[in-house]
């Protein structure tokens, strides 16, 4: 299934345009408790300000995409993935948000693989690197299923759930991304 709205796609998951019409939507996944305790966020913010931040998103140069579940028929957002490329050494920083309804059934998994496909074939990125809470087990094998490997350690840089805990440093090379390409595949390839 592939349209204007779908840029990147498998059977479960496909990945479009970051939409204004959808901050809302964002917003509501971004204050989920859990979503926060992940990000090590204490601080929930207001629609008023992520929907000014929306906007300096939508001019900005990094690379962002709606995540969407495809298994139930019809493209439903269910989160949001980003690139946050430094161009100087061709690397990016990666971000996933699924939201509460959709987690546990590996679109993180799926969406996290896409991104890393258009960031090494469309982009052309290098390397892409990840930080993640060290006791966020299923974000860590999400990123290992995805491609990403361990890359390091920051002791005692965050917070889970109100607990100092270390950030793990995750990384995926270009010439390390195993598998088939999306990119270039037509509706009747995928």
């Amino acid at each position: 299934m592939t349209g204007p709205d779908l840029w990147l796609t498998t059977p479960a998951c496909g990945l479009g345009p970051y939409r204004a019409d959808l901050t809302g939507t964002y917003w509501r996944w971004e204050q989920d408790p859990v979503a926060m305790a992940g990000q090590g966020r204490q601080v929930p913010t207001s629609l008023e300000s992520r929907t000014e931040g929306m906007a300096h998103q939508l001019r900005g140069t990094n690379i962002r995409f709606t995540v969407y579940d495809l298994a139930g028929g019809g493209p439903v957002p269910v989160g949001v993935t980003t690139l946050l490329p430094d161009d100087a050494v061709r690397t990016a920083e990666f971000t996933v948000l699924i939201g509460g309804g959709a987690r546990g059934r590996g679109l993180g998994t799926a969406a996290a693989r896409l991104t890393l496909d258009y960031a090494f074939h469309v982009s052309a990125l290098r390397m892409v690197w990840l930080k993640v809470l060290a006791p966020h087990a299923a974000a860590v094998t999400a990123y290992e299923r995805a491609g990403f490997r361990h890359a390091g350690r920051l002791r005692e840089a965050g917070y889970w759930f109100g607990e100092v805990c270390d950030e793990l440093l995750m990384d995926a090379t270009a010439s390390g991304f195993a598998g088939p390409s999306r990119v270039g595949r037509g509706a009747d390839e995928a």
